[in-house]
């Protein structure tokens, strides 16, 4: 158990929380969420004491072991696979590297002897035995195959130090285990796998999470870093975002019967609390969810930009027909003859194993990128306004404001200062804000000015690399709204489930030998599908 009393910290100058009470018990998943900056994984170094309170106290039980996700993919470079995961239970791997040292010893002492015995007793107490069988179980769950385990670190791609870094966390199955943005460079079936690991650990888990499909299917309770205060709320994600967002139509709404929103809220907290069905920690998330009263919701102090796509003019009979297109970068063949249309209306997202062959696609799409062979071919009418993964090249003269950037983009009717700095108020900059040099900006403060840049062009076609990189959830979901509502076309990449699942109609699928359209599939039936097919492949592996 982690106990959390009168907790205040100043960071950097500033409060970021103070008078922090909270209670972390077994059995549990709780979500950190807050705006950005908010002090999020701050809270995180907190709790596995990397920082110290200004003033409070954090306890945990005694003997009682935490585990974080190391966030620094370089660390381990020198270290095997296997040695890696095992160092995620320091005592132990400090054990067996002070018994190495000692047999490797020229001199064996008879004070060696007993020191020896000592720990040998610690390793055994530990499970020290079956360590390396745990390590590589583990390891193969994540797909990561047993010839990998002893190659070193440096010999890893990106995709694989991140699942062994995962791994690490995982290993000997900590009492408390923290984990800030967890999902970052998994695939499909690895999140699918850890959301069940997850939803089934019977010891304590915090979790920081912009993903909020994982938030939804893995947490029991949320930690909502707001007005200077951490609080608590029983229920996933969902259930804290509606019923915030019906707290705060309560406040506003003056004139309504407090009694008849009251019932509402009521009625809504029995219809979260009859569907919360997922794995064994249902029951008790039941009994809890139906002891909410009205006090025990509160509005969130959070602001939601208002992003709202309109085109200029309507879409004509033809969209997108791609032809045969090839590309190679660096002597490696990313793209492979690839085919699919794309029609009026559709909102297709671009699938596949490989980050760098989605962003290939979309930069030829975007006219960025030229391809190799083959062709794309847009329908006459289409207007395309496009935000790319990579946003330098559209940020480079570092010495305009926020305000001058946008003026760039605005016709004669749109280039009027009151315009403007309405237009970048409804997207959260406010006041001197708009005066800030864009070199300053953050990554989601350039993706906000990308999405403000993208609303003026009024293109009926948007093209949207990883959109969602860099946003915050408020961000995410005002993004995810409007493209659900827009009534042109969207053609996009995403790594959020979410996302994908509530915008697509249209799945293209781009694997190393060519693609596949899936206009009739679903994300998720995909996502069944592709979890089948990984693991199916990881039976033949063996």
């Amino acid at each position: 158990m982690i106990t959390v009393t009168d907790v205040s910290l100043n960071f950097s100058g500033r409060l970021l929380y103070d008078e922090v009470n909270l209670k972390f018990t077994p059995g549990n998943c709780y979500g950190i969420i807050g705006a950005n900056g908010a002090g999020k994984s701050t809270f995180l170094k907190l709790l596995s004491g990397q920082l110290e309170p200004t003033t409070g106290t954090i306890s945990i039980g005694t003997n009682e072991r935490i585990s974080s996700l190391n966030q620094n993919h370089f660390a381990f470079e020198d270290f095997t696979v296997m040695s890696t995961v095992i160092q995620g239970h320091t005592k132990l791997y400090e054990i067996m590297q002070e018994k190495e040292a000692l047999y490797a010893k020229a001199d064996f002492t008879e004070e060696d002897g007993v020191r020896a015995g000592e720990l040998e007793a610690q390793f055994a107490e530990m499970d020290g035995w079956n360590a390396e069988a745990d390590a590589s179980a583990l390891l193969q769950s994540l797909g990561i195959s047993e010839d990998l385990h002893e190659k070193k670190m440096s010999e890893l791609d990106e995709a694989l130090k991140v699942k062994v870094l995962l791994a690490q966390a995982l290993f000997g199955n900590p009492d408390i285990l923290l984990l800030d943005e967890p999902t970052n460079g998994l695939d499909v079936a690895t999140i699918s796998w850890l959301e069940d690991f997850l939803a089934d650990y019977d010891k304590i888990v915090i979790v920081v999470s912009h993903d909020r499909h994982f938030l939804n299917q893995v947490c029991t309770q949320m930690c909502d870093v707001d007005f200077g205060k951490i609080k608590m709320y029983v229920g996933n994600y969902d259930f804290w975002l509606q019923s915030s967002r019906l707290a705060a139509q309560m406040r506003a709404d003056a004139n309504a019967k407090k009694e008849e929103k009251i019932k509402e809220l009521n009625d809504f907290i029995a219809r979260f609390s009859a569907n919360a069905s997922k794995s064994k920690q249902a029951t008790s998330r039941k009994k809890q969810l139906e002891k909410i009263t009205l006090d025990d919701i509160k509005p969130s102090s959070r602001k939601y930009p208002f992003v709202k796509f309109e085109s200029q003019r309507d879409l004509g009979n033809d969209l997108l027909r791609v032809e045969n297109v090839s590309k190679t970068i660096d002597g490696v063949k990313i793209l492979d003859n690839i085919n699919f249309t794309i029609r009026p209306g559709e909102k297709a997202a671009i699938l596949s194993r490989s980050d760098l062959a989605q962003t290939t696609m979309m930069q030829i799409l975007a006219g960025t990128l030229k391809p190799d062979t083959g062709t794309v071919k847009y329908g006459q009418t289409v207007i395309t306004s496009s935000l790319p993964r990579d946003l330098d090249a559209n940020f480079n003269n570092e010495e305009l404001s926020i305000l001058d950037w946008l003026r760039q983009y605005a016709t004669k009717e749109q280039n009027d200062n009151t315009f403007l700095r309405g237009f970048l108020g409804k997207m959260l900059f406010s006041g001197d804000d708009i005066q800030k040099q864009i070199k300053v900006l953050s990554g989601g403060e350039k993706v906000r000015c990308m999405l403000s840049k993208m609303m003026l062009e009024q293109g009926n076609t948007l093209l949207l690399d990883d959109p969602t990189n860099h946003l915050d959830l408020e961000s995410i979901t005002s993004l995810n709204d409007a493209l659900v509502s827009f009534n042109g076309s969207v053609i996009f990449t995403s790594h959020d489930h979410e996302f994908i699942s509530t915008i697509a109609d249209h799945l293209v699928e781009i694997s190393d030998n060519g693609s596949i359209d899936r206009a009739e599939t679903t994300y998720d039936e995909f996502l069944a599908h592709e979890i089948v097919r990984q693991q199916v492949a990881k039976l033949y592996e063996k």
